[in-house]
């Protein structure tokens, strides 16, 4: 996997559009607690893991307020993984290093700012919660082989095919259900 995403400013505008969309798509669906119209009233974040020069679009995480309920309807995202600091690229992909102790990744951590045991901490969560997670209940049976849940989340990297770009966005896509929490009324 490539990590040079996670300095690609060109990338993190092409998160950014599908993001765009996927809350487009939200807005036009409508409350899903009673049916009523939705304004927008996005999250401030304070992005760690993003470029510098596309920082400021970055600093809201897409959401919405009904206009009857009141109740919020976040939209799901490709830039963020659920409520981390880290953008969904970095858990990814920092996640899938090889070692922590590698020359390369030691290098990457530093660039970025990610302490060691911050990445231990994504991998722990990917071998030990992701596969507890109903997007993953509900896909694990999709890859056949079975994924190897002792290599997460490079076992299921692997299974996407493309080009480092193409590949990471289905990935991010896939995982677009764990960016939000939805509770039904």
């Amino acid at each position: 996997m490539c990590h040079a995403l996670l300095q690609n400013p060109n990338f993190f505008h092409i998160l950014l559009q599908i993001d765009i969309e996927l809350a487009a798509e939200t807005r036009a669906s409508k409350c899903h607690h009673c049916g009523g119209t939705l304004h927008r009233a996005n999250y401030s974040r304070k992005p760690r893991c993003c470029p510098d020069d596309i920082r400021t679009e970055f600093e809201s995480r897409f959401s919405f307020c009904c206009n009857q309920c009141r109740k919020r309807n976040t939209s799901v995202s490709v830039r963020f993984l659920g409520r981390r600091v880290y953008l969904g690229l970095a858990v990814v992909l920092m996640s899938a290093g090889r070692s922590p102790s590698t020359t390369s990744m030691a290098q990457l951590s530093e660039t970025l700012n990610v302490p060691a045991r911050t990445i231990q901490r994504w991998r722990q969560w990917w071998v030990e919660q992701f596969p507890r997670t109903p997007l993953w209940q509900a896909a694990c049976a999709r890859f056949m082989p079975p994924v190897n849940l002792s290599q997460l989340p490079n076992s299921l990297i692997e299974r996407f095919k493309g080009l480092a770009e193409a590949l990471m966005q289905r990935i991010l896509l896939f995982l677009t259900p764990l960016t939000i929490v939805f509770r039904p009324h």
